[in-house]
């Protein structure tokens, strides 16, 4: 016998009743495929057990490369091509004017890490131009909190436990 997957999405209000029910499906074994919230709600990474991301040391090799960027610049900018007497500190080394240069190294770092952070960002969550949404329900974006969960297990059973535990809509559809 054949059994039909079904895609589940319980729609919450409030956070507190959508945590609560996170934590009774996971105490049932229940497998949740993913968590649509409006806004980042606090330690629901650690109830889900998502793993870490590596974008944090991404943003540091950013940050790193516009740093070394910005230092090869500055030197060969301000020392090598065109140096200048600028207020009477010498021209010829790098390293005596290092203090002059630290804007521009700073600004670089922050605008390397910014910038590519964002691309990875939207490069990791497949943001692409043309790409279709993956929200299953606009409302999210604005006061609605979602659990979305795909089973093949007595579907019944799990709409009456979601219902019982606050969800205000309970929206069932079939995959084929």
């Amino acid at each position: 016998m054949n059994q039909s997957e079904f895609n589940i999405h319980a729609l919450y209000d409030n956070d507190d009743l959508m945590i609560n029910s996170i934590k009774i499906l996971i105490k049932k074994k229940i497998t949740i495929y993913e968590v649509y919230t409006p806004f980042p709600v606090h330690n629901l990474d650690k109830l889900l057990e998502l793993k870490k991301t590596n974008l944090s040391f991404l943003s540091f090799l950013y940050g790193f490369f516009g740093f070394f960027l910005a230092s090869i610049l500055t030197w060969y900018t301000m020392i090598y091509d065109w140096p200048q007497n600028i207020g009477g500190k010498p021209s010829f080394s790098w390293f005596r004017n290092l203090p002059s240069f630290i804007p521009v190294i700073f600004e670089f770092s922050i605008f390397f890490s910014a910038h590519f952070m964002c691309i990875t960002y939207l490069i990791q969550c497949k943001l692409f131009p043309g790409s279709y949404p993956k929200n299953p329900d606009p409302r999210t974006t604005d006061n609605m909190f979602l659990i979305e969960i795909n089973t093949k297990n007595n579907v019944e059973k799990l709409l009456n436990l979601l219902k019982k535990n606050g969800a205000m809509e309970v929206n069932v559809k079939k995959i084929v």
